[in-house]
């Protein structure tokens, strides 16, 4: 059973691996896709479970030497934090936001970057900065599937144009590691743009492979509210009286900041969503479950971290587009400078820790309640994650106790209550969606 750890570990200690199957039925798994890149096509298969999570089933039983070596990178049992010497020598440190270089609030330089990206487009516009000026021959990010437009996929993009066309947030399930090693073997230099999550776990791989640090010059994320089930769509084409297969199109924003959620089907009928309709029954939200007790959901080890930058994290209505920018290592200060010289970027202007808290407030409170949730946890049998480095001791002091037992207690119910796992991974008869 996995323990929390606070101290500076380069990898988890821990007496027996935990099984692919242990992974995702005690929440641990987020679909990342990285351990069947790891163990190779054939013995791991990604499948669309019932519940709309893309999870791994294991072909065969693994030998302990291939469990560690999943475990030591999976996202859902080893969480590091950025380095202490990356913390010391940041230009401020926040016990909440970690390290930063530079806090902005900016957006693209160019106007339809801004209009069809989220928010502000700065993770489009970067990516085709760094394809524009040769920095990285591709980048590796989520894009809807040509196929199935309600679904996400990686996508390699080489050129600007195909940064363009994977713009906007995609809030279901997405592998976007499925085959990160095969991406390694290309021996040339790209940049990630993923959650946050992605990156933690591209960041233990590079603890066992130096090609990740050879070839990934830049890891990019978005702060993230949690990836939400597939299922969470499916009630929204429930809603309209549509099935998957006929769409052409689903767009869950962009077009305007946020812009609306958007559904073309293939006969020429289209239907709209706001913002808040989408998401306004949070009971209806299908957030992960390893999204509820994720401890960096703000980017810590990404070089630049885009936020959005509405106030207490939702919009009135449609607002000015605009990202709050944390640049949080030196290769990101360099990349971020050279971008806004280049017109890539726009800066608005400077910010600091205060308003990004009232910007994310809700994952201000998610930071501070990580460490008692995980507590909880452990307190109810079920492994946890092996924690490093970031924090979250100090985040949960800024709790009361009454607060902190509060989530302990409540996580360590929910837990013995099975609702902070899930059923084993098998995959759904049906990728279609009936109509209502």
């Amino acid at each position: 059973m996995g323990l929390i750890e606070t101290s500076q570990d380069t990898m988890p200690r821990a007496a027996d691996p935990l099984s692919l199957g242990e992974i995702v039925e005690n929440g641990l798994c987020i679909g990342c896709g990285l351990c069947r890149s790891i163990a190779g096509a054939g013995e791991i298969e990604m499948v669309m479970t019932p519940a709309g999570r893309e999870r791994p089933v294991a072909r065969q039983v693994f030998d302990e030497e291939t469990l560690m070596r999943i475990n030591a990178v999976c996202p859902g049992t080893r969480i590091a934090g950025p380095p202490p010497a990356q913390m010391s020598e940041a230009a401020l440190t926040d016990t909440v936001w970690g390290p930063a270089e530079r806090l902005v609030l900016g957006r693209a330089g160019d106007a339809t970057v801004r209009f069809v990206g989220s928010g502000g487009g700065v993770l489009t516009a970067l990516g085709q900065f760094l394809l524009s000026s040769g920095r990285v021959k591709f980048v590796l990010h989520v894009a809807a599937s040509h196929s199935e437009p309600m679904r996400s996929e990686r996508r390699l993009s080489f050129d600007a144009a195909s940064m363009l066309e994977g713009a906007g947030s995609r809030y279901g399930p997405a592998a976007t590691l499925v085959d990160f090693c095969d991406i390694l073997d290309r021996g040339e230099p790209f940049a990630l743009i993923a959650k946050p999550c992605d990156v933690t776990a591209v960041r233990n791989l590079a603890r066992l492979d130096p090609r990740v640090d050879r070839y990934m010059r830049y890891a990019l994320a978005f702060v993230c509210g949690g990836a939400s089930d597939l299922s969470k769509s499916e009630q929204v084409l429930q809603r309209f009286g549509l099935a998957e297969d006929e769409l052409a199109l689903f767009r869950y924003r962009g077009h305007g900041n946020p812009g609306l959620n958007r559904m073309e089907t293939r006969d020429g009928r289209a239907f709209e969503l706001t913002y808040r309709q989408l998401w306004e029954d949070e009971d209806k939200w299908m957030i992960q479950p390893r999204c509820k007790i994720c401890p960096d959901a703000i980017g810590q080890v990404a070089d630049i971290a885009v936020s959005d930058a509405w106030l207490n994290g939702g919009p009135a209505a449609e607002d000015e587009p605009l990202n709050g920018i944390i640049v949080r290592t030196g290769r990101g200060l360099e990349l971020f400078d050279s971008a806004v010289e280049a017109g890539a970027l726009e800066i608005k202007r400077e910010t600091g820790i205060a308003e990004i808290s009232e910007l994310q407030s809700h994952q201000v409170r998610k930071r501070r309640a990580v460490w008692a949730r995980l507590k909880g946890m452990a307190i109810a049998g079920k492994p946890v994650p092996f924690v490093t480095d970031l924090a979250l001791e100090d985040c949960a002091v800024q709790n009361s106790l009454a607060e902190n037992l509060a989530e302990g207690r409540g996580a360590q119910d929910r837990a013995r209550r099975g609702r902070l796992g899930e059923p084993p991974a098998v995959p759904r008869e049906s990728k279609a969606v009936q109509s209502c």
